[in-house]
């Protein structure tokens, strides 16, 4: 278990010796499985270093992008995930979120003669960390970034995990340790500053408190003062935070401290004699499996609230606690007396079965009201009975191992006949007569009224005394609550700052941390890179616990009567940072500055060239253009192949594709300046047109993209006319005729009037858009061959992109359903397969297996986790349960061992992309070829949706 426990040899933590303290948390962390004791900042950096020797593509979370590493207006600043370090990011996160510590860290300044001190262990690792969390401090603050890279605090911290001092490591041990260094660090500059008297530390006064422990010891009272900073509470057994807390100020049989006999009993009780501005609670979730030789997670629910009182646990309220206390206990004593009772009533019987005992008299009362109704096992058989006649009487008389007890007749000729037929009827001895449903054979009608009044009469009591006894429990748990609720027991309030999550398994998972922001009035998700505005269903959806595999493990609550700890700071931004951090992270944003510019050159050298490689192409092909219309000797319209390749799709639709040849009006119109209004009218048609998925006219015109798009009137006459403006069109002297018009057109169109950056964005999206619709495309054909290891990069590439583009407007891509289905069904698909491939033991078959969950599954998990899709988050849930299942089960050591390393990995709920694969090349298509298929693949796809897949 979790956290220090107090026993009657009482550990002494007020002391400046911290030898008790190491010694406590050792004792309670004992059982803890060697294995999940080893260093995880270790393999936190070596993961980061690995990381960093693979090919990053980082794409959507850590784009090659700048602007979109960018940090908006004030939005809090992320921290990196640097390799299994997402508890760093929770516990800094809610650190730093304490305006006062904020403050307190970027004010510290080393000891003057630092130079002078001995260069002890602590000393050499605590003021490098110091300036560390300094420096990421001041970046959380100003900088320019979306989110900062923490690297160099962890590296130092790794080393301090790996010293001998510290020999049981696991991520809760991580908080102990970082107070333990700052309240170090701050000692030794509190001891410089204040010579002569007794030093004040600021880390102890914010986070340390005290409590008296008052006991008997074999018959002996005592009273000692005892230093706590994260208060362990056990989780298991209890429904709320109160009865974790009540459990916990009471240890052992407590009755002799209150009596004036003198008893051989042991006991003690806790009472906060000074309680720190900042209160944490450690909720101790993990217990060692003594059968499974390894540390398991409690996922049991456990409720908080959002102010907690904390006045009941003080010394001060001593007396008038215990007397409620008693009274409690008086009052549960005699709550279970009567859930006892009620449970005879809810639960009546003498049998296995039980059921509420007012059904069982309404289900008596209904048997004895039902009328027989006569029927017989033979009816069905014996169809050739004449009407009026039961079945029964063509029975022969049942044997009888006796004489005959009155006179027979001799059977009828019918009768003899159907003996034969129904003697396996009189052998079986079943009754002459069977009513269709259970009902009395006889009653009368006195006995009937007699026995429905009693019924009536039992059910109508046992209802009232049903009533009655579930009001008064009611009423009990009511006064319970209420206990506490006078004003002079809710003068200590507490409001709870922040909550660390954990979700995963005791030897795996993810960290993040729900923070207070009181100036939004909000609460905020951290999640590593990731900083989102929360609500607290959301926190208590995935703190309580019982739901998934998520729970809280560290609550922190903050004195509500001091705001200064989270707000009333004058200075805000960079003026509240001191002189050396403002020029750190002034130097830091210059250089994203610098990066941010260098990308904007680039890009736009690589839109200069793009440029100028389709002036080229266009030249080439006006060239051969010209080249066949005067080899040719009647002109042929231009074909989607021909067209321009930035226009891709855009030639598509100018005219019909059924026509083979220019209709002659329209040269006429064109020539008067009607063709384009003709044409947009025509185009604007298929744009409003109702058609079925496969059928997606955005596909076939750029203009109808546009259009559905809303996009603005002047984009949308400048594209047509360009297309028009094409040399490709120019065949002959009239063709030349109608490129010359929609040039002069083009020519009237003055620069103010259009924004080509706007003009080049909306071509952009459209280039996008097809290029999205390809691996859309082909990632659905290849999941339909069962390639589910090729799909799956298209699939994920396709959904992504088709959301960057959704984000602009409805229209802009594809179904993000259908998308999100299938990259799901996919991955879902690759997990089956993997885990068959484990299952069966042969090690080419395991490496392949786990190869696919490492190469492919695993980097998508964070895609699905991204934006709280419930289909997603239950695919990765039933992904994650299909390995944890191996947990336990027997098998061979190596392959225990490859499912040790490869679980952590499953069961890191990150939501950042380190590393990831390169888009698929994609093939040019033109614009008919790439219609047909699509079509195809949706008429498909229709087709296995129609059949109730």
């Amino acid at each position: 278990n979790e956290g220090f426990s107090l026993d009657v040899d009482v550990i002494d933590l007020t002391g400046d010796d911290k030898d008790d303290l190491q010694r406590a948390i050792a004792l309670s962390l004992e059982e803890s499985n060697r294995a999940f004791r080893e260093t995880v900042l270790e393999a936190s950096i070596a993961e980061n270093k690995a990381s960093l020797k693979r090919t990053h593509t980082e794409v959507w979370s850590d784009s090659p992008n700048p602007h979109d590493r960018k940090r908006i207006d004030s939005c809090p600043v992320g921290l990196k995930n640097v390799g299994n370090t997402c508890w760093f990011s929770a516990v800094i996160q809610s650190l730093f979120n304490l305006l006062e510590f904020q403050r307190l860290v970027l004010n510290y300044s080393p000891p003057a003669r630092v130079h002078d001190l001995p260069r002890n262990q602590k000393e050499h690792r605590n003021l490098p960390f110091m300036q560390e969390l300094r420096n990421l401090f001041s970046l959380m603050v100003g900088s320019k970034r979306k989110y900062v890279d923490p690297s160099r605090a962890v590296e130092i911290l790794k080393d301090a995990f790996k010293s001998s001092e510290s020999q049981q490591q696991d991520v809760s041990e991580f908080t102990h340790k970082l107070l333990d260094w700052l309240e170090d660090a701050f000692q030794m500059k509190a001891e410089e500053d204040r010579e002569g008297e007794k030093p004040k530390n600021p880390m102890v006064e914010l986070f340390y408190g005290r409590f008296l422990a008052v006991g008997v010891l074999e018959g002996k009272k005592f009273e000692n003062t005892e230093m706590f900073g994260q208060y362990p509470l056990q989780v298991n057994g209890f429904k709320d935070l109160h009865e974790c807390l009540e459990a916990a100020m009471i240890e052992g049989e407590i009755e002799s401290l209150h009596s004036a006999e003198n008893s051989a009993r042991s006991g003690q009780e806790h009472w906060f004699t000074e309680l720190p501005p900042v209160l944490t609670f450690e909720l101790s979730r993990f217990e060692f499996n003594q059968a499974l030789g390894r540390p398991e997670k409690i996922h049991n629910k456990l409720e908080f609230p959002s102010m907690l009182y904390m006045d009941r646990y003080m010394d001060r309220n001593r007396e008038i606690t215990r007397i409620k206390r008693e009274e409690i206990r008086r009052l549960k004593e005699h709550l279970t007396l009567l859930q006892q009772r009620l449970e005879r009533y809810l639960s009546y019987g003498s049998g296995p079965k039980r059921f509420p005992l007012a059904d069982v008299l309404q289900y008596a009362m209904e048997f004895a009201s039902s009328k027989p109704v006569c029927t017989s096992p033979v009816e069905d058989i014996d169809s050739s009975a004449p009407p009026g006649v039961c079945p029964s009487d063509s029975l022969p008389p049942l044997e009888s191992s006796g004489p005959a007890s009155g006179p027979t007749t001799a059977p009828t000729a019918a009768q003899q006949q159907r003996v034969p037929i129904h003697k396996p009827f009189t052998q079986s001895r079943l009754p002459p007569d069977l009513p269709m449903h259970p009902a009395p054979r006889h009653i009368t009608e006195e006995e009937l009224r007699v026995l429905e009044g009693c019924l009536h009469r039992w059910r109508s009591e046992v209802e009232n005394d049903t009533r009655d006894l579930q009001g008064s429990i009611t009423r009990i748990h009511r006064t319970i609550e209420l206990m506490y609720s006078d004003k002079s027991m809710m003068q200590v309030p507490y409001r709870l700052h922040a909550v660390l999550v954990h979700e995963g398994q005791a030897n795996a998972g993810h960290y993040w941390a729900y923070i207070y922001d009181p100036h939004q009035r909000c609460w905020m998700k951290y999640n590593d890179i990731s900083v989102t505005k929360s609500s607290w269903e959301e926190l208590v959806r995935d703190s309580f616990g019982g739901y998934r595999n998520a729970s809280a493990y560290c609550l922190m609550y903050i004195n509500d009567k001091k705001p200064f700890l989270i707000e009333g700071q004058i200075l805000s931004g960079m003026d509240k940072l001191p002189a050396d951090l403002k020029l750190y992270v002034k130097e830091d944003n210059e250089l994203f500055d610098k990066e941010i510019e260098e990308w904007d050159i680039l890009q736009a050298r690589k839109a200069q060239q793009e440029k100028l490689a389709l002036a080229t192409a266009a030249a080439a092909a006006a060239s051969a253009a010209s080249s066949t219309s005067t080899s040719s000797s009647s002109p042929q319209p231009m074909s989607i192949e021909s067209s321009p390749p930035d226009n891709a799709g855009q030639g598509h639709g100018i005219y019909n594709s059924e026509e083979k040849s220019f209709n002659q009006d329209l040269f006429l119109f064109c020539l008067s300046g009607q063709a384009i209004k003709l044409e947009y009218a025509r185009l604007l048609r298929f744009a409003q047109e109702d058609t079925s998925p496969e059928n997606d006219y955005r596909l076939q015109h750029i203009i109808v993209y546009f259009i559905q798009n809303q996009a603005p009137r002047k984009i949308l006459e400048r594209t047509l006319l360009t297309q028009f403006a094409d040399r490709n069109l120019a065949f002959d002297e009239r063709c030349k005729s109608i490129m010359n018009v929609a040039r002069a057109k083009l020519d009237l169109i003055k620069p103010e009037e259009v924004n080509m950056d706007e003009y080049e964005m909306w071509h952009q999206d459209y280039r996008n858009f097809r290029e999205t619709t390809v691996f859309m495309t082909t990632g659905l054909e290849l999941f339909q061959k069962a390639n589910y290891v090729e799909a799956l990069m298209y699939l994920i590439y396709s959904y992504q992109y088709n959301k960057e583009l959704l984000s602009k407007g409805l229209y802009r891509g594809h179904d993000e359903e259908l998308l999100g289905h299938y990259r799901r069904e996919c991955l879902l698909k690759l997990n089956e397969q993997a885990a068959a491939m484990f299952e069966s033991g042969e090690e080419p078959d395991v490496s392949t297996g786990l190869g696919i969950m490492n190469e492919l599954v695993v980097p998508c998990i964070p895609l699905l986790l991204a934006h709280d899709i419930e289909g997603d988050l239950l695919a990765v849930e039933d992904m994650r349960n299909r390995w944890c299942s191996y947990l336990g089960q027997e098998m061979e050591s190596n392959l225990q061992e490859k499912l040790t390393d490869f679980l952590p990995k499953l069961l890191d709920c990150s939501t950042e992309i380190k590393s990831f694969h390169d888009p698929p090349k994609l093939p040019a298509y033109s614009t008919l070829e790439l219609c047909e298929r699509f079509s195809r693949i949706m008429s498909a796809l229709g087709r296995v949706h129609a059949d109730g897949r």
